[in-house]
């Protein structure tokens, strides 16, 4: 058994956490890394009594009216519920984007997802949150630049010319409709940095402000996170208690906080960017445009070109870099295949052919190994996302026909169908390798 002795890792960003949190890392195995997040006990302590403040008015003692049992009672009394409270807060609230960070920014090629094995939080102690990561040999990446590539053609139907104008059009005129004060509407992208602030509005910790992408969903059900948001502008910055928020980052108690929000950016779904589209994709002219939009409009055997193209991209790259996928992996991929694979109407005819397993075993080995691949590749190629990358990401989603030019698709954004935030960190990571996947075929396709 391989056993590297343990390195202390630091988060490095503008807001510097590094008195807040820390990773370290061990190689039990040479495939199988236990990395243990700590957060700094003064951080629990700030915590701890925050919440215990915010169930004042929620908690009924013998002896004291509603709203004025002292603190200290309900800390002690209501210890064991605070600190159930704090491990899913904690978790949800910074430890993801600060895993998925780390894990960029240390260059790991982990094999799946992280999985949490254990936490241990306690008042007036560090926090530690236990992972298990799969890590994957790192893959010989050879010249691909270099590799000889016959993307695939378009079909050469007038008519696909004619619907691309029509939805440069339509969204032409969308963007005249909407181009107007700007404020957040239903349907749009939402990035907000949000931290927990005290009764007079202090930060607990003005080092612990966390980032995350909300998506303003049209479900008919009421959304409090969707009302947080409607109507209000980039750049704003308030304090509000809402329940949607606090929900989301635990729901195990009746603790209400004060969350002081700043919007950063907004993607409005009211009409897809052209600008945005041609940056995504180094596309600097109108007819270089109207080509690259043709991609999402010729199809040949239900296959866009896009998918086609970006099809063939992968299968050159495999086929000069040969590895094995993990087991555990494919059998999990297989079946996150079935489950989507299931709610198609047909999914009973595809059940009863006789291939059907076997063909399910190929996608999902294939799925695992491209993405290995360009995660690889991300840190060979030193791929870095920015802000405007996620933007121009998210603008493909707002339409239906766009969507085709997403080859690694968004994390799943709704609970119990209603969308929740999605941590920057782990948004950034499917952005990567969409941004990876484009560079591949920039080069491929070079003349």
């Amino acid at each position: 058994m391989a056993k590297e002795k343990g390195v202390v890792m630091k988060q490095k960003n503008s807001s510097d956490n590094s008195a807040l949190f820390s990773i370290e890392h061990n190689y039990e195995q040479p495939t199988l890394c236990r990395a243990t997040i700590t957060v700094a006990k003064s951080l629990v302590n700030s915590f701890f009594d925050e919440t215990a403040f915010a169930l004042k008015d929620n908690i009924q003692a013998y002896g004291f009216q509603q709203g004025e049992v002292p603190v200290e009672y309900i800390a002690k009394q209501y210890k064991i519920n605070i600190t159930e409270h704090l491990k899913e807060f904690f978790f949800k609230f910074g430890i993801v984007n600060f895993l998925f960070q780390e894990v960029r920014a240390q260059k790991l090629l982990v094999a799946g997802d992280p999985r949490l094995l254990d936490i241990f939080v306690d008042h007036d102690h560090d926090a530690h949150f236990v992972f298990e990561l799969s890590i994957f040999p790192a893959i010989a990446l050879n010249e691909w630049k270099y590799f000889p590539f016959k993307a695939p053609n378009r079909k050469n139907y007038k008519d696909l010319d004619r619907q691309v104008e029509a939805f440069i059009q339509e969204e032409q005129k969308n963007l005249e409709k909407n181009a107007t004060d700007g404020a957040i509407a239903m349907g749009d992208w939402v990035n907000f940095d949000v931290a927990v602030v005290d009764k007079d509005h202090s930060y607990l910790d003005e080092r612990f402000v966390q980032n995350f992408w909300l998506k303003l969903g049209n479900e008919e059900v009421e959304s409090h996170l969707r009302m947080l948001l409607i109507g209000r502008k980039k750049g704003e910055q308030f304090v509000a208690q809402n329940k949607g928020l606090q929900d989301y980052f635990s729901d195990q108690l009746r603790a209400t906080y004060n969350f002081k929000i700043t919007i950063l950016e907004v993607v409005p779904y009211a009409y897809f960017c052209f600008d945005q589209f041609k940056d995504h994709f180094r596309v600097k002219t109108n007819k270089d445009m109207h080509k690259k939009l043709i991609e999402v409009f010729s199809y040949r055997n239900d296959v866009s070109q896009r998918l086609a193209t970006v099809e063939e991209a992968f299968k050159l790259l495999l086929s000069r870099h040969r590895f094995f996928a993990p087991n555990h992996l494919v059998l999990r991929q297989q079946k996150i295949i079935l489950g989507a694979i299931q709610n198609n109407p047909d999914y009973n005819v595809y059940r009863k052919q006789k291939d059907f397993n076997f063909w399910i075993q190929q996608l999902a080995e294939k799925q695992v190994k491209e993405t290995l691949l360009i995660d690889q590749l991300i840190y060979r190629e030193n791929i870095v996302v920015n802000n405007e990358d996620m933007i121009n990401y998210l603008n493909l989603d707002k339409r239906p026909r766009m969507k085709e030019f997403i080859y690694f698709s968004l994390p799943e954004s709704k609970h119990y169908g209603q969308e929740v935030p999605l941590a920057r960190y782990e948004l950034s990571r499917m952005c990567a390798r969409e941004k990876a996947i484009n560079y591949v075929i920039h080069y491929l396709t070079k003349k």
